[in-house]
Order: C-alpha cells, then sequence, then structure tokens
C-alpha cells in the first residue's frame, strides 16, 4: 500500500499527488513513468514521474475518466494498492548546449524533471509552455528555477503569445536555434512540433499511447516509429519525433473516447 501525502489541485481538472514511494524514488529517473492501480477492483494506468524527494514520487493527471476521477477525489493518508516502477527507458541527458522543452497541456508536468536533469549538466534550457488559457498553466515558478528563458503560449492570449507552442517555437528560433528541442502533450501537438523541426532540429517526443501492463506484454502501446512496431512501455516513451506515425498514434488513442465519457463521474472532488 502506497499512502498519499498530498493532493492538490494545480487547475481545471489537473491534479497533483505525492505519493510516499522510498523505492521507487530512488532509482526513478527523468522521462520514466510508473503504473498504479487504486484498488483491487481498479483498472492499471499509467503516469509520468513528474518530481520526486528522496521519499515520495509526484504525478499529475487529468481527469478523464473513472480512475482518474477516483485519483482527484483522493485525500491525505488515503492508500493506493499497487504501484509499479520505475518503468520505460530514461530520458537522454547530456551535454547537448541548447534544449528547448516544449510542454502543453498535462506535458507541462513531465518535461520538469528533464529540464531540471539537463540543466544540472549546464546546458541552456528554454521552456515553452502552453495551455487553451493561462488558467490553464501550472508550476512556471518550478521552471524559473532552472529555466533560462519561459516562453508562455496560450490559444486565448490571455497570457504570453496569443496562438500555439508552434509560435512560440517559431519566434524562438528567429532568433537562436537550439541544439535539441523536446516535447510532450496532446499528440496533434507533438506532430506539428515535428513537422516544423524537420531536417533542421533532433526532436525527441514522449509518446502517450493507451497502456495497460507497461512491461510489453500486453501489445496495447504499440506504436509505429521509423514503419517499426515499438512498444511505447519497453521501447520508449521517448523516440525520435520525426519517425513517429502520428496519425496511427491519435487513431489509437481515440478507441476508448466513448467509454471514457461514460464512466467519468462520480465523486465530488475535495
Amino acid at each position: 500500500m502506497y499512502p498519499v501525502l498530498q493532493k492538490k489541485k494545480l487547475a481545471k481538472d489537473i491534479y497533483l499527488l505525492e505519493v510516499e514511494a522510498p523505492e521507487i524514488a530512488k532509482k526513478a529517473k527523468p522521462g520514466q513513468f510508473i503504473i498504479l492501480r487504486i484498488n483491487q477492483n481498479g483498472e492499471r494506468i499509467p503516469l509520468t514521474i513528474a518530481d520526486k524527494t528522496k521519499k515520495s514520487i509526484f504525478l499529475v493527471f487529468l481527469v478523464v475518466g473513472k480512475t482518474t476521477e477516483l485519483l482527484s477525489c483522493m485525500k491525505k493518508n488515503d492508500k493506493l494498492l499497487d504501484l509499479v516502477g520505475p518503468l520505460g527507458d530514461a530520458s537522454e541527458i547530456s551535454e547537448f548546449g541548447s534544449v528547448c522543452l516544449i510542454g502543453g497541456g498535462l506535458g507541462i508536468a513531465p518535461i520538469y524533471p528533464i529540464a531540471k536533469a539537463l540543466k544540472k549538466l549546464g546546458n541552456r534550457i528554454i521552456v515553452i509552455l502552453g495551455a487553451k488559457t493561462k488558467k490553464l498553466l501550472f508550476w512556471e515558478d518550478k521552471f524559473q528555477a532552472v529555466a533560462d528563458e519561459i516562453i508562455i503560449c496560450t490559444d486565448d492570449g490571455s497570457k504570453g503569445i496569443q496562438g500555439f507552442v508552434t509560435d512560440g517555437l517559431k519566434s524562438l528560433m528567429q532568433k537562436e536555434r537550439p541544439n535539441r528541442v523536446v516535447v510532450i502533450g496532446p499528440p496533434i501537438m507533438m506532430k506539428s512540433v515535428a513537422e516544423m523541426t524537420r531536417h533542421r532540429i533532433k526532436t525527441i517526443a514522449s509518446l502517450n499511447p493507451i497502456m495497460v501492463d507497461g512491461m510489453g506484454m500486453c501489445g496495447g502501446c504499440r506504436v509505429i516509429v521509423g514503419e517499426q512496431v515499438k512498444f511505447a512501455c519497453c521501447d520508449g516513451p521517448e523516440f525520435d519525433a520525426h519517425l513517429v506515425d502520428w496519425d496511427d498514434l491519435m487513431n489509437r488513442n481515440r478507441v476508448y473516447l466513448d467509454e471514457e465519457k461514460i464512466c467519468k463521474g462520480g465523486c465530488k472532488h475535495g
């Protein structure tokens, strides 16, 4: 059993859980994830480790279905039944020179540990954060401690550049060319960034396909990368964004949309 140490609402339908898990925290590296199960009858869902202490890990999630709805209702001292991890390959952390990390929506959280690790090696860190509106932005203060430059983009122009993260990237590339781009967020956003940087900047994307066991056995997270079948859980989750079949990924992710809508609901947020 894994105790919840704190729950915090970061933005509309976006929550943070700090969970006591010292063994996972000890081994976790940027880019890795866990799979959790709330109770014996619960489903298994993957969540990226967004930060950690010596004894705990931080998970950030968006309420989209029954399990995330139940997670959003958990309180301090509640317990998760199962927590498996760290899973997946860690991010490549090296002295690249300058790195642009792009987080869109919920993708803001998982770029943070990568940015922190890259900064520790002396890289110049440019962060682009994107959301529909400023009310959906979070962790700007955390990024200020690790980033040399932060570019904010909102669809409605309520903060920063009015437009998408690609508009922020375009603005950046007009004045400097990063050595590497890392992008995490909705597949359509990652696809757009990949098209912008193709043949210009090495770009890494963290994929988010449907995942069940997280160990390469179920095949649910298969993706097409470089015209080959890969499993995001054990071959990734990070891949060369220019080799990903984005249309295939988006089609697979839409399979259970109706079921998510049916299952959502059933508790009051605390």
